[in-house]
């Protein structure tokens, strides 16, 4: 740049009273006028320089998007050569392993939505991350994977697809990290998320209260029986070494004295765990779907879920497509006609093993007064005794 090196060159300007002549034969010192002349034009490149710089550059906060939480608190996790520092889902025990290593994982979204396990980049998508407005709080076994790829289908629903446990497992890190796992939405998008053991944790009602009172609450309910085989077959696949299930689901089977304190059992109790979210909710927030409907009437179902959660009746009968093999719907779009139905994952739909045909008959007895108190609570007769002849 000339003007500057103009200015080094005559920085010693003219020499001041008093002080030596300049050698004969020396450069000569500027007139005053002059060097002022260069002064100017050396701060003015200097004040152009920065000018330049402050354009091209910028302070980096003046460029970052709006974030709800403080500046010195980074939402976006760190580079990922050092994922284990990362914001990221739960992982569950052993009952829910790792999506990444386990045919447990949930198939990706049909709506598109990114990978949960990190929050999306703010340059990624439009929208911004809010804490969900909906939640399937219950219950396992019961249908909650299906119900929630069957909404996720829906380009007004964004979910996270692994479940959070923030509200059991994880609380203690702060609602901040539970928005981090959360899709961007825009304007008229729903955000929901789906962990089924909520319902059976006795702190999670007052602990989504107290994050939004009037979120809304989705619990899948499903014949508390065949609920608790199925939870068994889960855990058999995994732990082939385990007792049988009619030795798990008696305390002493000769005088038929149930366990109610194994977890395939005690979940099963649905109104005994409706009691504590009723001290919460009013039952107008709450929707109970049928695991037996979402299977023999999938949109049926579907409908009464999108009516509850204020949307439009998208997802309807062609979005579904029954598998003979597996025994439930698999999910296509109906402008993917093209492509092959998308079913939930191998883990799903598992053979149950033969159960002794007395231990049932005394489960059901011991579940009958449960289910009835449990139908007279929710307004809603389930029929899961008269699916088995009684009355």
């Amino acid at each position: 740049m000339a003007p500057p090196a103009a200015a080094s060159s005559s920085s010693s300007g003219p020499a001041p009273a008093g002080s030596a002549p300049a050698p004969p034969g020396g450069p000569k010192a500027p007139p005053p006028r002059r060097g002022r002349r260069l002064l100017c034009m050396c701060s003015l490149s200097l004040c152009l320089t920065y000018a330049a710089y402050s354009l091209m550059g910028g302070p980096p906060l003046a460029r970052a998007p709006p974030q709800e939480a403080p500046p010195a608190t980074p939402r976006r996790p760190r580079p990922p050569e050092d994922p284990t520092t990362a914001p990221r889902p739960s992982l569950p025990p052993s009952s829910s392993p790792s999506p990444s290593s386990s045919p447990e994982a949930p198939p990706p979204p049909l709506s598109g939505t990114p990978s949960p396990s990190f929050p999306p980049s703010p340059s990624s998508e439009p929208g911004e991350q809010r804490l969900p407005q909906a939640v399937i709080v219950g219950v396992k076994k019961g249908g909650t994977r299906a119900l929630l790829e069957a909404l996720r289908a829906h380009p007004a629903v964004r979910a996270v697809g692994t479940e959070p446990h923030f509200f059991d497992r994880n609380y203690h890190k702060g609602l901040q990290w539970y928005r981090d796992l959360m899709p961007r939405t825009v304007e008229g998008q729903l955000t929901m998320e789906k962990t089924p053991s909520y319902f059976v944790t006795s702190e999670a009602p007052q602990r989504i209260h107290a994050m939004a009172k009037d979120t809304k609450l989705v619990v899948v309910v499903r014949d508390p029986v065949t609920r608790a085989i199925s939870d068994y077959t889960q855990t058999l696949s995994k732990k082939p070494e385990i007792p049988t299930f009619e030795v798990l689901a008696f305390k002493n089977r000769t005088l038929g004295l149930i366990d109610a304190s194994w977890s395939a059992i005690r979940i099963g109790i649905y109104a005994l765990h409706l009691e504590s979210w009723l001290q919460y909710f009013p039952l107008s927030q709450i929707h109970f779907v049928s695991g037996e409907q979402l299977i023999s009437d999938p949109a049926g179902e579907m409908a009464k879920v999108q009516d509850f959660l204020g949307l439009k009746r998208v997802v309807t009968q062609a979005y579904f497509h029954f598998n003979s093999t597996k025994g439930f719907p698999c999910l296509r779009r109906p402008e993917d006609s093209a492509s092959a139905p998308r079913c939930l994952g191998k883990s799903k739909g598992r053979t149950h093993p033969k159960i002794d045909p007395e231990v049932i008959r005394r489960l059901r007895k011991f579940y009958k007064p449960f289910n009835v108190m449990f139908y007279q609570m929710t307004g809603q007769d389930f029929q899961w005794e008269q699916e088995d002849g009684e009355k």
